[in-house]
């Protein structure tokens, strides 16, 4: 099948906030094609984007800039620690981008939809509307005694990301370094063991991105979902703080989860450079990596559009045929890349979802 035939779903992008800011996305528009970011409607079209998690992101309210790693590929390895939140700054900023992508809904004319339940999602695939999942990277919006998380799953909250590289009432995110081991710091709180649990309850799937490492095997060793990181890679091959170890990436398979390949060029590349004259090749072998490792089924796409640097080769969601392209060059047959692009996130999601 030719690679721009193939639908993708797509791990984690930060379009939400590109939109929102304009210091970020320029005031673009979702619905016009632009030079700004990496995810419009036109584009995503173009590039096969059938749907995938859209975050919300709560940057630092004194420098909204500071979320995206640089562009410079010469920038520190190691970043400045990041504060915490403070959770109704936090509360009211998520509602606001919730509002932002109920926005986007109504004026789609039925080519966008928020999906809250697997077969809402399967009718948008059958009826080629995009597909998009909200997701909150980082749980700071989202008081301790958990009294309001019921409120953002009726506003169709279905993945939770419980940090970003910062800490919360949760636990501790990973810090970015290179090169670095992701044990960085203490586990989950007691907090961070509950809403774990309420996630299953409600059939949120949690997501460990940005997690440390010891938070990792502490929602590992409670959820009785699959473990998931919708953003990641492979620490073997780019020693980054950010990036699974061996046996995250073994503990991901065994619980039936799914890891989505993180595109961003600092976290793929070997020398940790944020340099975006880096051949597709690399993200092919960090692909290659953990599906030899875990397994075919375990192994999806994240790409983290707009939210980092990519590689000039692929550029935008549009460029998603040439990924593609370069996966069929390596071997991968239709079947391979059927679950790569779009199958493993749906087996995962209605492992998951209530």
């Amino acid at each position: 099948m030719p690679a721009s035939n193939y639908r993708v779903f797509d791990g984690h992008n930060d379009t939400l906030l590109n939109l929102h800011l304009a210091e970020r996305g320029g005031g673009r528009s979702f619905f016009i094609e632009s030079e700004k970011g990496h995810i419009d409607l036109p584009r995503a079209r173009r590039g096969g984007l059938a749907g995938g998690f859209f975050a919300i992101f709560v940057p630092p309210v004194d420098e909204y800039s500071s979320s995206a790693p640089p562009d410079d590929p010469n920038a520190p390895s190691v970043a400045p620690p990041v504060p915490a939140l403070d959770p109704a700054y936090a509360k009211d900023f998520t509602n606001d981008l919730i509002t932002l992508l109920g926005n986007i809904e109504e004026q789609a004319d039925g080519q966008v939809r928020l999906v809250r339940n697997i077969q809402e999602l399967g009718r948008c695939l059958a009826r080629d509307v995009l597909a998009m999942i909200l997701h909150f990277e980082g749980a700071e919006a989202i008081h301790p005694d958990l009294s309001v998380l019921e409120h953002f799953y009726d506003r169709g909250l279905r993945s939770l990301g419980l940090v970003w590289s910062r800490p919360n009432a949760y636990g501790h995110g990973v810090p970015f370094a290179f090169p670095a081991s992701p044990d960085s710091g203490p586990g989950l709180t007691d907090a961070g063991f509950e809403i774990v649990q309420e996630c299953n309850h409600l059939g949120i799937l949690v997501d460990l991105a940005h997690l440390n490492e010891r938070g990792f095997w502490d929602v590992a060793a409670v959820t009785d979902a699959p473990v998931v990181v919708t953003h990641g890679a492979a620490h073997r091959l780019s020693p980054c703080s950010r990036n699974l170890t061996d046996q995250q990436l073994d503990a991901i398979g065994e619980s039936g989860g799914v890891v989505g390949l993180n595109f961003h060029v600092g976290f793929l590349r070997p020398d940790g450079l944020r340099d975006p004259d880096t051949p597709l090749r690399v993200m092919i072998d960090h692909i290659d990596y953990m599906v030899d490792r875990i397994g075919i089924d375990h192994v999806a796409l994240g790409s983290d559009f707009d939210g980092a640097t990519m590689s000039q080769y692929l550029g935008d969601v549009a460029g998603l045929p040439k990924l593609i392209g370069e996966l069929q060059q390596a071997g991968y047959d239709d079947v391979a890349l059927r679950k790569l692009t779009l199958e493993n996130w749906l087996r995962v999601l209605g492992d998951t979802w209530r």
